[in-house]
């Protein structure tokens, strides 16, 4: 393992860039990444979240994750563009691919990161630094955005080197390294330490990462649990996760999920979310012509627990109520209380729909597959806000909220336990 060469690659701003991109090539002048600009909620209304924000939007100090409303206050002049999340998986599909001519081991870790098993490509690639030069300048020619590339022997430290001076930039944090550039960083920098873990070890004296790294692990433990475990591995860079190619070439399943700007401590709020987001799942899955047979939802609590739930369906369904019924189910079967910032929805083992198969002691869905079909007519026609349920009014939560991401399978990195 310690001789392994893994590269993380981070798109800079990724939704913005790929915006700007975009319009520029359809004849904009404009370059979003030029002015102080956001992806991310309804430019008309103000409701939603920063995606993601230009670096002259930092000036203003306009915070990923905070209202539009917000973000719009600090800078009157900040241009505000809704999500195209159609328009990302495309630029994330071609940005993957000129990676995979690069090493046959590419693992894509989420829409807009990768990592690289450059391990065994020494006798085409002599030096992995100046590799990473020619990856990062091919990307900018040819698809128009920038990249960070980190190196290292895993895809923690990969991670982490990634994450220092952006953008447009090349770092490594090899294992001799880590004291010297690690070790500095506040301890809110490191991967999966989150606001309230890092409160938690302040309170104790922990204000850098190297602070967690020379802690005692039988301490860490008392008060963070197997997450302590976690952090303070990644803390000293050990990580033994390989790089797996996780690439697909067919629709295996859909998923969406969300960031909520807020803490759901409610199950009505809850249940009112996921509906948010079955709307744009079910919606996909009809587009494809299919119906799903297993439903799972996914939890992220504010100290980033994360926890996951799924059942199997007797019938094939792709009907919103039907798919957002056994979502609230699972939901209420998982949750233990924690306050959430994550919900996610995904259905997978897919088939035509075509032919349904019914069961005697199941409910006939077929007048609300007529009204989904309508809906979704009506919304092509006259787009995605033209209709949506009344429960949405005042409810603080999106009627349409994350993105559609066909078979969304970003696992996560696995530290030394």
């Amino acid at each position: 393992m310690g001789n392994r060469i893994i590269f993380h690659i981070d798109v800079n701003s990724a939704y913005l860039s790929w915006e700007a991109v975009h319009r520029i090539q359809h004849g904009e002048t404009l370059d979003l990444r030029t002015v102080p600009s956001v992806v991310g909620g309804n430019p008309e209304t103000r409701h939603g979240i920063v995606l993601t924000k230009s670096i002259p939007a930092k000036k203003y100090n306009i915070q990923t994750g905070e209202t539009i409303y917000t973000a719009k206050a600090k800078c009157p002049e900040l241009i505000i563009v809704p999500p195209n999340y159609g328009l990302y998986m495309q630029c994330s599909r071609a940005f993957g691919d000129i990676l995979r001519e690069y090493s046959p081991l590419v693992e894509q870790y989420s829409i807009d990161e990768y990592f690289l098993d450059f391990t065994n490509m020494g006798r085409i690639y002599y030096d992995p630094v100046e590799a990473a030069y020619k990856i990062k300048k091919r990307i900018k020619e040819e698809l128009g955005f920038t990249v960070n590339i980190g190196i290292s022997s895993n895809k923690i430290l990969a991670k982490m080197a990634s994450e220092l001076k952006k953008p447009d930039k090349v770092h490594t944090i090899f294992p001799h390294e880590i004291a010297d550039k690690m070790w500095c960083l506040p301890i809110d920098e490191l991967f999966m330490v989150g606001r309230a873990t890092a409160k938690k070890l302040r309170s104790r004296s922990i204000n850098t990462i190297g602070d967690l790294a020379q802690a005692d692990l039988k301490m860490i433990k008392l008060f963070l649990k197997s997450h302590g475990v976690l952090v303070w591995n990644y803390a000293n860079g050990n990580d033994i996760s390989p790089v797996r190619e996780n690439r697909r070439t067919m629709i295996k399943g859909i998923g969406n999920s969300t960031t909520i700007p807020f803490d759901v401590e409610e199950a009505t709020t809850a249940h009112l979310v996921l509906l948010s987001l079955t709307e744009t799942v079910a919606a996909r899955l009809r587009q494809a012509e299919y119906c799903t047979r297993l439903v799972s939802v996914s939890i992220k609590t504010n100290e980033f627990y994360s926890c996951s739930h799924q059942r199997k369906i007797a019938s094939a369904i792709d009907c919103t109520n039907a798919i957002h019924e056994v979502a609230c189910e699972l939901f209420d079967e998982l949750w233990k209380g924690e306050p959430i910032r994550h919900l996610g929805v995904r259905v997978s083992e897919l088939s035509r729909n075509d032919f349904m198969q019914l069961s005697l002691f199941e409910r006939d869905y077929e007048k609300q597959r007529a009204v989904d079909r309508t809906v979704d007519s009506i919304r092509e026609r006259f787009g995605p806000d033209a209709v949506f349920r009344s429960s949405f009014l005042n409810s603080g939560v999106r009627f349409r909220s994350g993105g559609t991401v066909d078979d969304e399978e970003y696992p996560m990195m696995s530290s030394v336990l």
